[in-house]
């Protein structure tokens, strides 16, 4: 065991010149492997099964959400919410080879300010479970880092504060900005997974209607659109020109058991974005969330979607809300 003492706390116990590149490099230049971007829940066996049971035992949502013919790659969320009602999501992401061993982990800090570490506290669970003494030394190590950190009143350099250790498993790096990368040292994936032609389209043939709807887009480059009539939004995470993910805001406003906001007010074409065989189910299921003004977190035919509702005050069967959509999910480690 390498122990790390005074200013060296702060900026790794490994040989290590800097923090592992998100993504590892390399991991996605390869044609298409035998691509499946068809989601489906998180298995609940072998080693991606230990992995999900911790986080999903506290309330986190967790699928499959990309697969080739070298490995899989599992995605795991959870939103919490502050006393404004918004929720601020975590995530976890794990990548397995073919025969079910992790290669890969990152768990990235959530945007809340949280007095407890929920780094550590979703990854040190969910290591154990495969790797013996593996969460103790992550609590042990985040723990000290943080403390250490707290009681410096200067920083050397411009880097970012970060730590380094490994142990029989795989090589940890950990900092507040990107959270915790864990890096296998037996198993490896050549071939990252990165289909999403099930569920989405070209963002290029997708701008004319974004227009259409009111959006500001000026694509390319811009992968981020905003709508300053209705205050909504709409931005993509993209290999190429495909898109992987999106995510966008809109509301509902719901009086005499009528929709005063239709979704064909931002979206007269419907959501183009989606591939056509997926468009109809993960359509009813949003239209579903802006009536009832609730939530959702699943796989609607294939496809991963997370909605966030915030409502306002409802009177009687009215009610007034703004939902934040996620369709899809990004590639590991971007």
């Amino acid at each position: 065991m390498i122990t790390c003492l005074g200013p060296l706390a702060l900026t790794g116990c490994t040989g290590s010149d800097g923090p592992p590149s998100l993504p590892p490099t390399g991991v996605y230049d390869h044609d298409a492997a035998g691509e499946n971007s068809q989601a489906e829940p998180a298995p609940t066996d072998g080693v991606a099964g230990a992995l999900a049971r911790p986080l999903r035992e506290a309330g986190w949502f967790c699928a499959q959400v990309r697969a080739n013919a070298d490995g899989r790659a599992l995605w795991c969320r959870i939103g919490r919410r502050d006393e404004t009602d918004t929720v601020s999501p975590q995530v976890a992401q794990f990548l397995l080879d073919h025969d079910d061993r992790l290669a890969w982990g990152w768990f990235p800090p959530s945007r809340a300010n949280q007095e407890d570490d929920q780094v550590a506290a979703a990854a040190a669970p969910a290591l154990s479970a495969i790797w013996p003494g593996a969460g103790d030394r992550v609590r042990q190590e985040v723990g000290d880092f943080d403390r250490d950190l707290e009681t410096r009143t200067t920083r050397r350099g411009d880097d970012i504060p970060r730590t380094a250790w490994r142990d029989a498993h795989a090589d940890y790096s950990y900092d507040g900005h990107n959270g915790l990368v864990v890096t296998a040292r037996d198993t490896s994936v050549r071939r990252w997974p990165f289909g999403s032609e099930h569920y989405a389209t070209a963002m290029s043939s997708a701008v004319d209607d974004l227009l259409a709807g009111g959006y500001d887009c000026f694509y390319p480059p811009q992968q981020s659109c905003d709508r300053p009539q209705s205050n909504g939004y709409f931005r993509v995470a993209l290999r190429g020109d495909q898109i992987v993910s999106a995510q966008f805001g809109i509301g509902s406003r719901i009086e005499s058991g009528r929709q005063r906001h239709p979704l064909s007010e931002e979206f007269p074409h419907g959501l183009t974005f989606l591939a056509e065989a997926v468009r109809r189910p993960v359509t009813e299921r949003i239209e579903q969330s802006r009536r009832s003004g609730t939530g959702f977190a699943g796989i609607v035919a294939g496809t991963v979607m997370i909605i966030d509702a915030r409502r306002g005050v409802a009177k009687g069967d009215d009610l007034v809300a703004y939902f934040d959509i996620q369709i899809g999910v990004p590639l590991a480690a971007t």
